[in-house]
């Protein structure tokens, strides 16, 4: 249980990252460039892990590093820079809220990781807790947005159970950072192609990038993988609801925004709801019913003399 518990903690790194990139991004990093913030981003995050495993793709990890790369950092930073663009910031996150469910769906149906009851409630309470901390009035729907934050949270949910099926076969942090390359490198012909020269960096942005790139990247996709690799998938997913919940924590502490009893109850529903889906929850729960049959059983053992049944025993 330690030891699950130790591999929670760090996969844990990974959705507190990235809910601080957020407002790194929205602060401190140029805007109208999202394939140069996703090449700047994801490339020198790889070439930074490389650096340290120091090992190249072998056989079809060639390829499977260009189709990760693709759905799990390409596409998806590219995706979701779309649906920050035309989507209210807590629409787009409640609609990333539903990947843990849909990282539980895909791992049935790719690897036959059923998902189980605990998880599955942890998710619909994780979920209902994150649209109440941050649905909180009327606004309109942008449908290319809808779409963009739909196709996001799908293609990145099966590039990382893709990535749980084939994680045995490589080093964590190597694979990691072939697929980081590989996602640069896939968004960097759109950035040449659409957005012409690299934006201008101040030195805020490049310390800014430097976060980016070292803390809510490379450190985060390592821990991120690594979880995937020790957890079940639906368990992985829903520690993936912390982010919302640092980018709310952040804005209250950094920003000064209000922090209301509604945010403050949606919050503690989603920490509910991670708790539930974890393998430590789980294996809780059978120990309580494992004592409570053991109760059960021990009271029902009455002697019985001359054939007769004593009052009070367990009668079916």
């Amino acid at each position: 249980m330690e030891a699950t518990l130790r591999w929670t903690l760090l996969t844990a790194v990974a959705p507190v990252a990235w809910g601080t990139n957020y407002f790194v991004t929205h602060e401190y990093l140029p805007t109208g460039h999202p394939f140069y913030g996703a090449a700047i981003r994801a490339l020198p995050a790889g070439v930074l892990l490389l650096a340290l495993r120091r090992q190249l793709p072998r056989g079809s990890w060639w390829w499977k590093s260009l189709v990760l790369g693709t759905l799990n950092m390409g596409s998806f930073f590219a995706l979701v820079y779309l649906a920050a663009q035309l989507l209210p910031t807590s629409i787009a996150a409640t609609v990333m809220a539903g990947s843990p469910v849909a990282l539980m769906l895909l791992a049935w149906a790719v690897i036959a990781e059923r998902p189980r009851g605990l998880p599955l409630l942890g998710g619909g309470i994780g979920v209902a807790g994150v649209c109440l901390m941050l649905l909180t009035g009327t606004v309109t729907l942008d449908a290319l947005g809808l779409l963009a934050s739909v196709t996001a949270m799908v293609t990145s949910s099966f590039g990382y159970v893709l990535a749980k099926r084939w994680s045995a076969q490589a080093d964590v942090l190597a694979s990691t950072s072939w697929q980081l390359i590989a996602g640069g490198l896939v968004v960097l012909p759109p950035a040449l192609l659409y957005e012409g020269a690299p934006p201008h960096l101040d030195g805020r942005a490049i310390l800014a990038f430097a976060y980016v790139t070292v803390v809510a990247t490379a450190v985060a996709f390592a821990a991120w993988f690594t979880g995937l690799r020790r957890l079940p998938a639906a368990a992985v997913g829903l520690v993936g609801l912390l982010n919302p919940v640092t980018g709310v924590l952040l804005g209250t502490v950094i920003a000064h925004e209000p922090l209301t009893w509604r945010q403050i109850c949606g919050l503690v529903l989603v920490l509910l709801g991670i708790v539930l889906g974890q393998p430590v929850a789980a294996t809780a729960a059978a120990r309580i019913r494992s004592r409570s049959t053991g109760a059960d059983s021990h009271r029902c053992r009455k002697p019985v003399v001359d054939r007769v049944i004593p009052k009070g025993s367990c009668d079916p």
